[in-house]
């Protein structure tokens, strides 16, 4: 059996505490920005008839979906400087990881706008709503408790895909505890005290959408 020492943990615990707040910081402006450009998305996915919005939509989705969400860090962090473009590392992170989720978060929104009944917007449309004010009034609302379940998977996923952005040298949990590791060389220990913090950051993020989806579902909103 192995020996456990986890002291190099204890001793850099303020560094991880750091790296978790990092961590958190990028994760919610991800968030933030994948649910805005999701729902922009997804709303652009819907018409087949506005051609142009329907092809732009749908091709980002097709390209952001198809390739590694590491490449496309790889790509904001180190290709775009051939072009004079320097973007800061932690501004790289927050804008792959949003524009990689926001293609998730798209097929989401779709997929739960559409399934609210057909009669639903009928209604709202003959008793004198515009489109969008029916969208906004009676479609989005029944939608919106549909698409938390499957948003809750996909920002447990966006938060684990969060270990990635160390690669583009930013400060996160991981990155911190590889510092602590390429001078304690206690690896095991260090990335099983990693794996408890983005367990924790995870479980938090499934509760929390939990109590929002019953709450929604209390307050009627799905018929």
């Amino acid at each position: 059996m192995p020996e456990f020492d986890f002291s190099p943990v204890f001793a850099g615990w303020e560094d991880l505490l750091h790296g978790t707040g990092v961590t958190i910081e990028v994760t919610l402006c991800s968030l933030i920005l994948s649910c805005i450009f999701g729902i922009i998305l997804g709303l652009g996915r819907l018409d087949p008839k506005k051609r142009i919005r329907y092809t732009l939509a749908n091709t980002y989705v097709i390209i952001i979906r198809g390739t590694p969400l590491l490449v496309q860090l790889f790509i904001l962090f180190f290709g775009l400087p051939y072009f004079n473009i320097m973007l800061p590392a932690f501004f790289c992170g927050v804008i792959g990881m949003g524009c990689y989720s926001a293609s998730y978060v798209s097929e989401i929104v779709r997929g739960a706008i559409l399934s609210v009944d057909n009669g639903q917007m009928e209604a709202a449309r003959s008793m004198g709503m515009p489109h969008s004010q029916a969208m906004r009034i009676v479609i989005l609302p029944q939608a919106l408790v549909r698409m938390v379940p499957p948003l809750a998977n996909e920002f447990i996923a966006l938060t684990k895909n969060s270990a990635l952005i160390s690669l583009v040298t930013i400060n996160d949990v991981m990155h911190e505890g590889q510092k602590i590791i390429s001078v304690s060389y206690r690896s095991l220990e260090v990335y099983i005290a990693i794996a408890g913090i983005y367990l924790v950051l995870t479980t938090t993020i499934m509760f929390a959408l939990r109590k929002l989806e019953n709450r929604l579902r209390a307050g009627g909103m799905v018929q």
